[in-house]
């Protein structure tokens, strides 16, 4: 099972960016990496998912268009630039590791979710003038 450790959290100004990290313990080459978040009092969101093998991704519409996942196989490490961010993007950012099923990315990050069985530790983003 990998181990998840991400980076790259802070405090940033409304319309600011910043990049997380989610480096793992060995290859994520068989595996879908999500980014999940979750604010005080809410429940966790799925935002962002890749599949290392193809590259697929999929997107939340409450980030599409501000952030863009990638990954970096050499370096095992997969990334969530966040652009334009709001007050309402405060949370703490997981990343999240599963070998998902044959299915569509998007199936693998909002419908199977719960089979994310690797997770990070958890970057505090927080977005405040």
């Amino acid at each position: 099972q990998l181990q998840l450790v991400e980076s790259g959290g802070g405090t940033v100004q409304p319309g600011g960016s910043l990049r997380l990290s989610c480096t793992a313990s060995g290859s994520m080459d068989k595996y879908a990496i999500g980014w999940f978040r979750q604010a005080p009092g809410k429940e966790r969101e799925e935002i962002s998912c890749i599949s290392v093998r193809d590259g697929s991704t999929y997107y939340a519409d409450s980030v599409k268009g501000r952030f863009t996942i990638s990954k970096d196989n050499a370096k095992n490490t997969v990334y969530l630039e966040m652009n334009s961010l709001k007050p309402e993007d405060t949370a703490v950012y997981y990343c999240a590791a599963e070998i998902p099923w044959p299915v569509l990315i998007e199936a693998t990050c909002v419908i199977y979710k719960d089979d994310f069985g690797s997770w990070g530790q958890g970057t505090q983003v927080t977005v405040s003038s």
